[in-house]
């Protein structure tokens, strides 16, 4: 884990300077990523060079906004709560077919008003928008694109989800982030695992054993899950390639 914290505190480093930025804007909700993104930005660059931002909704559970509040103090960064309730509400009233019942669209349209608030204050400050997904969500296509998707770089985006667990460990992010349940808090009682339909720790196992050029079959014996449920996470894989790609452009 020390090699791997020297690895991307240099890299965050790197990307700052070539981009001739004068540092990073990272999004706060209180969870492990966004916790290990800022914790690991703060001690590249220096807390000074560092604006978590936290951006609660009407949804959003209080102990994850004390959370990243609670770590924002403990790196020193400076630390600012936006509700964006208000933002969506409009929204709301100005988009003619807007559904109340369409679970999905509201929960992108609120990722997409996070990203726009980052991209304001990274523009305001001349800073750099510090991404937090991890392997485990970029490969199974689990972000909104154009919203958490998008950002200026990604620390995370070589280690898997069960790694960054165990950088945040080694970093010493205390102990209330890193035991509570993985949600994007999309919605009441939303949490990654149920909407994937399999563990973090199943899922990075069955990438592992994929990346060691195993096949599906072979998979599914050594991770102990049937041979289907590997065959619809390759699919999953498939399907959301257009999200961490850019546009398609004709020849």
């Amino acid at each position: 884990m020390e090699e791997v914290e020297k690895k991307l505190l240099d890299f965050i480093k790197t990307q700052v300077k070539n981009a001739g930025a004068k540092g990073v804007v990272v999004g706060m909700s209180g969870g492990l990523d966004s916790s290990v993104v800022a914790t690991l930005c703060a001690k590249a660059l220096g807390p000074k060079r560092v604006l978590g931002l936290c951006l609660p909704d009407d949804v959003t559970n209080p102990i994850d906004i004390e959370h990243a509040e609670t770590l924002a103090k403990q790196l020193g960064i400076r630390f600012k709560v936006i509700e964006i309730t208000p933002i969506i509400e409009a929204l709301r009233k100005c988009l003619p077919d807007f559904n109340p019942q369409a679970r999905l669209p509201l929960a992108n349209l609120k990722a997409r008003t996070r990203m726009i608030i980052l991209y304001y204050y990274a523009n305001l400050y001349g800073y750099l928008v510090a991404g937090t997904s991890n392997k485990s969500e970029l490969r199974a296509g689990y972000f909104t694109k154009w919203g958490d998707g998008a950002a200026d770089f990604l620390p995370l985006a070589n280690l898997y989800k069960t790694q960054v667990r165990e950088l945040a460990k080694h970093l010493g992010i205390p102990s209330p982030i890193l035991e509570k349940t993985p949600t994007a808090g999309l919605w009441p009682g939303q949490t990654d695992e149920g909407e994937l339909g399999i563990t973090y720790e199943k899922l990075d196992k069955i990438y592992m054993e994929l990346d060691k050029g195993k096949s599906p079959k072979e998979v599914a014996k050594a991770v102990g899950v049937k041979l289907e449920r590997v065959d619809q996470i390759i699919e999953r894989e498939r399907k959301t390639l257009h999200k961490r790609l850019p546009p398609p452009r004709p020849e």
